[in-house]
Formats: C-alpha cells, sequence, structure tokens
C-alpha cells in the first residue's frame, strides 16, 4: 500500500508506477505541458499574465492554503477555476486549460478570498480542498504522475482572447516543504456551550484554540476582545493577516488586546493554543463580548510572493498562515441576575414572524430606567443581531445573540450615548449558515432626561 511518504520524494516515485495490468490516462500530454511551460514559459503560449508562486507543494491527505499573485492583467478580469491532472492548449485562448476529463474539483464559492490589487494584480487564496487532495492522490496511485494543477481563467474585457494561467502543485507529506497555512481553527470554552452567560464578578473559564494547520513555522498573533457596544468585526476583519493583499494589511478594525503570542510549529499539523489568563480578560460592563483570534503574518518562504516576478511591484509579500477562511469568535454574556436575556422555556414561544415587541416606535423612555428591547422568536433562526444607530446611521450597539434569547437588555451608557437625540433599532435574524433570514423595520426612541420612572 502506498503511504504518504511514497509522495514526498523521487527515491519512492516507484512506487506510483503503473499496477499491472491497468491502463492510466495518457501521461504524454501533461510531460509535454511540463515541458512547454518549464522551458518556453509564458511567451511560448502567447500568455501576458504570470503567477507567483508558480509551483507549490500540497498535503497529499488534506486540505492546504497557498497566497497567489497574479500579475499583468492588462483588459483582463478574473473568472472561474479549478483544478485537474492534465492541461491542453487553450487554442483559440492563450495559455494551458484544464483537460476536461481530469478535472478533480472547482474552488468552492465559500473558499473564495481573491481579490484585485496594485497594479493590475490579482490575489488568490488557492484552497485546496481535502476532497481534491485526495482525488490527486488516488489518481497518483493508479499511476499516473503525482503532479496536478490549479488553473486560473481570465476574461477579456475588449473582446479579445481568454487566458489561463496554470500552477503546478506536487503532492507531498505535512512537512516543511508544504506551505505553512491554516486549515480548521475551533474556539472552545472547553465547557460545551457556543454562548457563555456569565453574572458580572463570576470567573470565566479559561478558553483554547484547536487548530489544523500544513507546514511548518512561527505562529505569531494575539487575542483581542470586542467589548459591549463596540461595532463588531466583519468577515474581512476575521480573516488572518498573510490572506489579505499586502495594501490591506494593517486595516482591518482592531479592539482591545489582551495577550499575544509567538511559538513555533513542528509539522505535526495539530495545535492547541491556550487562551489568555482569565484575570485579563474583561467583564467589566454588562452586555455579549466577542473574543477574536488575529494571525498575522509570517515569514515563509514557500508561501511567499515574488512581486517583481510577476510585475505587480517590488519586494517579497509574506503568505505564512494564511486561511481560505474567516476565523470563529468566541462569545459570552455578562449581566447581573436581573439583567441577563431571558431565554425562551418553551419551543413552542418561536414563531414564522420576527416581531419587535418592546419599546414601542417612537418611544419616550425613562433616563433612569433599562432599557429592555424584546423581539418574538422565529423557527428558523439560529442567531440574532440586534442594533441601535443614530439617525445618521452610527452604530451605538450592535449584539449577537442566540436563537432562545428573545431580550436584551441594553448597557446604562446607552442614554448617554443617545442624549437628547433621537435613536433608532431593529433585529435581523440569520440561520445557521450565518445568512440574513429576514429583518425587522427601524423603530425609534428618545430618552426623557427630564422623566424618572416611578419607584
Amino acid at each position: 500500500m502506498t503511504s504518504m511518504n511514497d509522495l514526498n520524494d523521487g527515491r519512492h516515485r516507484e512506487s506510483l508506477c503503473v499496477p499491472v495490468g491497468k491502463t492510466p490516462r495518457p501521461l504524454r500530454l501533461m510531460f509535454f505541458t511540463t515541458i512547454l511551460l518549464a522551458s518556453f514559459g509564458a511567451t511560448a503560449t502567447g500568455q501576458t499574465i504570470s503567477v507567483s508562486p508558480s509551483t507549490v507543494n500540497a498535503y497529499s491527505q488534506g486540505a492546504t492554503s497557498v497566497l497567489l499573485t497574479f500579475g499583468g492583467l492588462i483588459n483582463k478580469r478574473p473568472a472561474e477555476a479549478a483544478w485537474c491532472g492534465a492541461l491542453i492548449p487553450a487554442v483559440p485562448d492563450l495559455g494551458f486549460k484544464c483537460d476536461p476529463t481530469t478535472i478533480f474539483g472547482r474552488l468552492p464559492l465559500r473558499y473564495d478570498q481573491s481579490k484585485l490589487s496594485g497594479t493590475n494584480a490579482f490575489i488568490d487564496i488557492m484552497s485546496i480542498t481535502p476532497q481534491v487532495a485526495r482525488r490527486a492522490y488516488l489518481d497518483a496511485v493508479r499511476g499516473n504522475t503525482s503532479t496536478f494543477f490549479y488553473v486560473r481563467r481570465f476574461v477579456s474585457t475588449v473582446a479579445g482572447p481568454d487566458e489561463y494561467v496554470p500552477v503546478t502543485i506536487r503532492l507531498s507529506g505535512n512537512g516543511a516543504r508544504v506551505p505553512l497555512s491554516l486549515t480548521e481553527v475551533k474556539l472552545t470554552w472547553g465547557v460545551g456551550k457556543p454562548v457563555l452567560f456569565v453574572k458580572s464578578g463570576e470567573k470565566l473559564p479559561r478558553f483554547q484554540a484547536e487548530i489544523t494547520y500544513t507546514g511548518t513555522g512561527r505562529l505569531k498573533g494575539r487575542w483581542e476582545l470586542v467589548k459591549p457596544g463596540e461595532t463588531p468585526p466583519e468577515p474581512r476583519d476575521l480573516l488572518t493577516e498573510g490572506t489579505l493583499p499586502v495594501e490591506d494589511r494593517g486595516t482591518q478594525k482592531k479592539y482591545t488586546q489582551i495577550s499575544r503570542f509567538n511559538l513555533y510549529l513542528p509539522p505535526s499539523g495539530k495545535l492547541i493554543l491556550p487562551g489568555p489568563e482569565v484575570w485579563r480578560v474583561d467583564e467589566s460592563l454588562n452586555g455579549l463580548y466577542l473574543v477574536l483570534l488575529r494571525i498575522e503574518a509570517s515569514d515563509d518562504k514557500e508561501g511567499d510572493t515574488d512581486l517583481a516576478a510577476v510585475g505587480a511591484g517590488s519586494g517579497t509579500v509574506h503568505g505564512g498562515a494564511v486561511a481560505g477562511f474567516s476565523l470563529p469568535t468566541l462569545k459570552y454574556y455578562v449581566g447581573n441576575s436581573d439583567s441577563s436575556p431571558r431565554v425562551s422555556n418553551s419551543a413552542s414561544s418561536a414563531t414564522t414572524t420576527l416581531l419587535q415587541l418592546r419599546p414601542a416606535d417612537q418611544a419616550l423612555l425613562a433616563a433612569d430606567k433599562p432599557v429592555d428591547f424584546t423581539w418574538s422568536p422565529i423557527e428558523t433562526a439560529a442567531t440574532y443581531r440586534l442594533e441601535v444607530q443614530d439617525l445618521p446611521g452610527n452604530q451605538i450597539i450592535s449584539a449577537i445573540l442566540t436563537r432562545e434569547v428573545g431580550t436584551y437588555r441594553a448597557p446604562s451608557w446607552l442614554k448617554d450615548r443617545v442624549g437628547d437625540t433621537v435613536a433608532k433599532w431593529r433585529v435581523t435574524a440569520f440561520d445557521h449558515a450565518g445568512q440574513q433570514i429576514v429583518a425587522t423595520d427601524w423603530r425609534s426612541l428618545r430618552f426623557d432626561q427630564t422623566r424618572t420612572s416611578r419607584k
């Protein structure tokens, strides 16, 4: 039986020979294509677009992600991408495209973090899924080469020919020659709860990150905390720094730093990253907190991009610790016994219509009384987002709540932020995939600073 190490170097290449009595797909075309790509480069096929890196190693038994930079996008826009076992000339278009009989898969939209960048450049996060890696591995076991291809198509914007740009991928073990990439990240409290509810002053359990990765190198980053009332991060803010174009690095929203880490990752593929000491984690305000894991770009020569080689600038872009997905967050809610979110005791209370219950529209609220926002839960919701904004649309509160929660008590500072002006609020429901189901209309409210509630 062929092991993972059988694909790792030329000394064991004979283990991938054609089994007796079996006929592999023709190899001559792949060898011919490889020779053309290596000997003549882009000029042999009239290509104007180049890519760096143009050859990478990938883990044969799981996922791998690599930062690719395509340069020379003059009058071209990126289109779809695919993995395959062999290439054929793209005539009448430019370059080499996938042989349609050897397609291993296409880049899923959920992993597509590509973006135009710099001067006529395009950043592509090539996230090889475990399914694609498995198909390439089985193809090699059947006697074909252990090299396969990732091909991105670029469409002409001036009615010219399309252009296909391939990247050569070599199957390998999960060792030092594979790019350092994160393929799965889980944040957990260790108590089996996705959202933790604690009382003010109650000690939080220590949390951790369970990370699956490829390659080896330094893992650098920090833990950050989003406090109640702060604008929550967007999906882009949760990408690792190495996933972003170089001009976008340093532009993600930053929050209160809890602690930093910088450690060496051996080529084992698994890491339990402990969170900071719990005394560092703030719980001084009532409301929903988000714990963020921020991963910084690291120096990894297997995933580096040479900008000059593709005409996209100068210097080297480090792509260590790239990931094809936004990192998860960890949530906890702090409240007093009389201010914790109220949880529905029966699933039958859920309806099919999302309704705001209180405050009423145009409500005039007493300044010394807590504000409870309530709504009717719906059956298909996984989470809710409560938003409070001023009339121009500036965020005052944005809280994420679980499906069982139908009430949110606003922090005491809400009346100070609103002051004598008018604010508005609404609730949005999301499904388990994070897609919006429905949003309520905006309701307005304001505080009567001269009126107090009856004791």
